[in-house]
């Protein structure tokens, strides 16, 4: 069995050699408006991408403040922005063909990878039926901001189905429909699973306990003191992969409030994903954010509390992150 991530010293990630260019993310709430960043950014790496109750790229980015992008008066709006129309819908929906445009204006400047780079990709999109918090127009808009950007229809899966504000589990968290810390809930549905299969097709059955190592990492040397990120962050190495050279990342973004610092390892060791990369060769990284003045609840950010370059591969935790993926699948020596 693994041991608990909470009674190991953290180590130096592990160079591993893993296959890049089969990376994917998914992401709970403020994690999945950052996946959809992560994706659209680093398109020529990722394949895939699951979208647990977030919206449309750049969704809180304001136009007052790309007019005026004065810190922190420009990110003030784009907070209000972010709670009154990206997740709920007071000010209106988000609109897909903005974001769009957006994406391809990043784009064509080189902030981000080229948006062919999305056309094949896998996306997976999920709104709980008791889901309050993100409203389900938002989940929508994000599908149609994915068909917007030239990602196939086929390829987009948008499952609308009991659930709250959480992360889903076949058995394991809270009561379905909760939407409460730990923003995990049992609703006989493996949503790591789901979220898996889609991007990579058929997968093996899962283990019935992890028997790989859960690692905990010093993140400093990934990140910088104003970055919004936890000392340490999490990656589950199954034995094969670490035998082996050659797995596939799969980077598992927490929640607001949904951190180590705030629930333990409930979503690290709960979600599923761990027992799902074992007989899979996939690699699972959870990076942890960290509550502060600014960003409070621990959410990851999606509306530039690090600065207002928050969406392209330079922004400060999309930078880190993907020098944590750098790192797994550099060759070991």
């Amino acid at each position: 069995m693994a041991v608990p991530s909470s009674a190991l010293a953290a180590e130096t990630l592990p160079e591993l050699g893993a296959d890049r260019s089969q990376s994917s993310v998914s992401g709970l709430s403020s994690g999945a408006f950052m996946t959809v960043q992560i994706h659209v950014a680093h398109s020529s790496d990722i394949v895939g991408a699951g979208v647990v109750a977030g919206g449309p790229f750049a969704c809180a980015e304001s136009a007052a403040s790309k007019l005026f992008p004065f810190w922190p008066t420009a990110v003030a709006q784009n907070a209000s922005q972010a709670l009154y129309q990206c997740m709920q819908t007071t000010l209106g929906e988000p609109d897909p063909n903005a974001a769009a445009e957006r994406a391809k204006e990043l784009a064509a400047a080189g902030e981000i990878d080229p948006i062919a780079g999305l056309a094949n990709d896998n996306v997976y999109l999920f709104s709980g039926n008791e889901d309050q918090t993100v409203t389900r127009p938002v989940v929508q808009a994000a599908a149609d901001f994915y068909r917007k950007v030239g990602v196939d229809p086929g390829n987009i899966a948008l499952i609308e189905q009991e659930g709250g504000h959480a992360f889903i589990t076949e058995q394991g968290g809270a009561a379905c429909g909760i939407s409460a810390a730990p923003y995990v809930s049992d609703c006989d549905y493996n949503q790591a699973k789901a979220i898996l299969a889609w991007i990579y097709g058929p997968l093996e059955a899962s283990s019935p306990e992890p028997s790989g190592r859960f690692i905990p990492f010093d993140q400093g040397e990934f990140t910088g003191p104003s970055d919004g990120m936890a000392d340490e962050g999490v990656v589950y190495v199954p034995k094969a992969c670490a035998d082996q050279p050659g797995c596939r990342i799969h980077i598992a973004l927490h929640g607001c409030e949904q951190s180590r610092e705030e629930i333990g390892d409930t979503f690290i060791q709960e979600s599923g994903f761990a027992g799902i990369a074992d007989r899979n060769r996939l690699i699972i990284l959870f990076p942890q954010a960290k509550a502060s003045t600014v960003n409070p609840k621990g959410c990851w950010d999606w509306w530039g509390y690090t600065g207002l370059d928050y969406l392209g591969k330079d922004a400060p935790q999309i930078k880190a992150i993907w020098a944590m993926v750098e790192r797994l699948s550099a060759k070991p020596e």
